[in-house]
């Protein structure tokens, strides 16, 4: 029995779901769990655009778990899968305006309202600690 390419790319990115999942990320795999969860979600909501990247294993999933370990994080923790989950990530990525789709990525809302993004920019370059200290300055700001 042959495997299709399909099944091949999800078995191989299912642990880098899970990375994100076991730290109690939702997934959100369709536009349309997209839209019934951002726009509405009260307080503050953390949404990662995850990606089979380097940066996104090396830097940005290690960097997330270390700002989660803050005592202040936000109410609520989405993902979506570039390249896997296209229509959720291109529904998430119209709440990220004015920034251009970049993965991995990570947006902080605030009443489903962007007030933070950390472009892939801004990940591929930096170390975990960076970004884990960003998120968790951002998280002081905004989530207390």
């Amino acid at each position: 029995m042959s495997m299709s390419f399909e099944q091949y790319m999800s078995d191989m990115v299912q642990p880098m779901r899970t990375e994100l999942t076991n730290m109690g990320v939702v997934e959100l795999r369709t536009a349309e769990e997209v839209e019934e969860k951002l726009p509405t979600a009260k307080g503050t909501a953390l949404v990662v655009v995850n990606s089979v990247c380097g940066c996104a294993a090396g830097q940005c999933r290690p960097g997330i778990r270390q700002a989660l370990e803050h005592d202040v994080t936000p109410d609520h923790l989405f993902t979506v899968f570039a390249g896997q989950d296209k229509e959720a990530t291109a529904k998430a990525r119209e709440y990220f305006a004015p920034y251009p789709p970049s993965s991995p990525s990570i947006a902080l809302m605030k009443d489903g309202e962007l007030v933070h993004f950390i472009e892939r920019l801004s990940i591929e370059n930096r170390s975990a600690e960076d970004i884990a200290a960003e998120l968790q300055a951002a998280f002081d700001r905004f989530c207390r």
